[in-house]
């Protein structure tokens, strides 16, 4: 196991951008919940709570796909670097207008502002593993990785917004996130030599070097022509059904977040949401480790559906439990779907669309998901300010099976794209680097950092 993550991040800087890339991407789990606790606490409201934390995702939900478009375009540090000044500004009004007990409508367009320049860092980083690896092996490996240290952001995240929401100032939480998305993503931004070459959509020249060559090598592996294949990113069917499957596991997990909070509240012990949603994380970033280990040739369509059935299961058990232990257990078991699933949601998006949309294709992905999470959030607020947490988890389940039930009504799509392949094993990608090695002229290396 150590050895496969020890060959990727051994690559040129791809050790650094993967940690800038993990501290720009903790506002992700902690401005949710700093909204939820905030708001609540100052406006007495989970329903108004739930208001602004679905202004903030939606609006990363409409932003994230364009930044990712002009980023595919123009580069990462010329569309991000300004975009994500202005979103941490936006952020610190939110701070200063919520502290001033300022109208709801303020909170909703502050709160909107700084979710649309956001972005989607995740995206990012993925792109920039695609340029400096060689074979799918390789990218599904740190695929898995940026999975698994998506979590750590949400095991930490939610545990560090929830002590200082309860111990500090409200409005604390939304203070760190600032502070950790303005040095990560600065940090992030000024690797330049990792950085993704900028390609417009006009040009059909393919992306030069060790870039080029990993890319096509993971297509003709995958499906071959696809880097010549001009539709856009929602004109593939696989994509659109991988999106809608994460549009109802987002909702599913904004639903949680408020659940997870008012059940805690009930029991007296709100200042240990945090550590219960944090549970989530500690199975998922188990499982993604162990997963992005090995090579898997299940199908990509079969492992979707069997992670998405599995994370409907484990979210029915939630509302049995008891009190904030048994959730955690069951949460961490439940967890485990998570990783994997949101790995090979990425892989199929991945092996689907043209390398010049693949910034906006993993954007697309990551929007389904911040979409439903805000839904869910909004609803979950309605649901808990009528029956309770009880309602919140009862929502909770309804979303994970309509996961379900849509992965199934876009199988044939899935099936269609993908039929057979899941990754190849070691032989089969090295003996296809090697043909292609003869063919062409030697890659160059990659990049180092200056």
């Amino acid at each position: 196991m150590s050895s496969s993550y020890g060959t990727i991040l051994r690559r040129p800087g791809a050790l650094r951008f993967s940690i800038a890339g993990l501290i720009a991407r903790f506002p992700m789990s902690m401005v949710g919940i700093s909204t939820i606790l905030a708001v609540q606490e100052l406006y007495g409201s989970y329903s108004a709570a739930g208001m602004v934390s679905a202004a903030n995702v939606v609006a990363v939900a409409v932003g994230a796909p364009v930044l990712a478009r002009l980023v595919d375009a123009h580069g990462q540090c010329r569309i991000m670097l300004p975009a994500t000044a202005c979103s941490a500004t936006a952020l610190i009004g939110l701070v200063v207008a919520t502290q001033a007990r300022a109208p709801l409508g303020v909170l909703l367009v502050l709160s909107a502002l700084a979710g649309l320049l956001a972005g989607s860092f995740g995206s990012l980083v993925r792109s920039r593993w695609t340029g400096v690896l060689n074979t799918p092996e390789q990218v599904h490996t740190a695929f898995s990785l940026e999975a698994a240290l998506d979590e750590v952001a949400f095991i930490i995240g939610p545990v560090l917004a929830t002590v200082l929401c309860t111990s500090l100032p409200a409005t604390s939480g939304w203070i760190a996130a600032v502070v950790l998305q303005v040095g990560g993503g600065m940090w992030f931004l000024s690797q330049r030599a990792t950085e993704p070459t900028p390609h417009r959509r006009s040009s059909s020249r393919p992306l030069p070097d060790h870039a080029e060559d990993a890319r096509q090598t993971f297509d003709d592996l995958h499906e071959p022509g696809r880097a010549q294949d001009p539709r856009p990113v929602l004109r593939h069917g696989a994509v659109v059904a991988v999106i809608a499957v994460f549009l109802a596991s987002g909702a599913m997990f904004g639903a949680n977040d408020v659940a997870a909070v008012a059940f805690a509240t009930e029991l007296g012990m709100k200042s240990a949401a945090g550590t219960v949603l944090a549970a989530w994380g500690v199975g998922s970033f188990t499982a993604a480790i162990i997963y992005g280990s090995r090579p898997w040739r299940r199908p990509l369509w079969q492992q979707f559906l069997l992670g998405t059935t599995a994370l409907a299961v484990g979210a029915s058990t939630l509302i049995f439990a008891p009190n904030l232990v048994v959730l955690g257990a069951l949460m961490a078991l439940t967890g485990m779907a998570i990783g994997p699933t949101i790995t090979v949601g990425n892989s199929i998006t991945q092996v689907s669309v043209a390398p010049s949309q693949l910034t906006e294709g993993l954007a697309w992905v990551g929007t389904a998901m911040n979409i439903g999470v805000s839904l869910g959030s909004m609803l979950g607020g309605l649901a808990i300010d009528a029956a309770g947490s009880h309602g919140g988890y009862l929502l909770v389940a309804v979303a994970a099976w309509l996961a379900v039930v849509v992965c199934l009504c876009g199988l044939r799509a899935l099936q269609r794209a993908h039929p057979h392949r899941g990754l190849p094993g070691t032989g089969e990608v090295h003996g296809a680097c090697d043909r292609r090695a003869t063919d062409r002229r030697p890659a160059s290396p990659a990049p180092t950092e200056p």
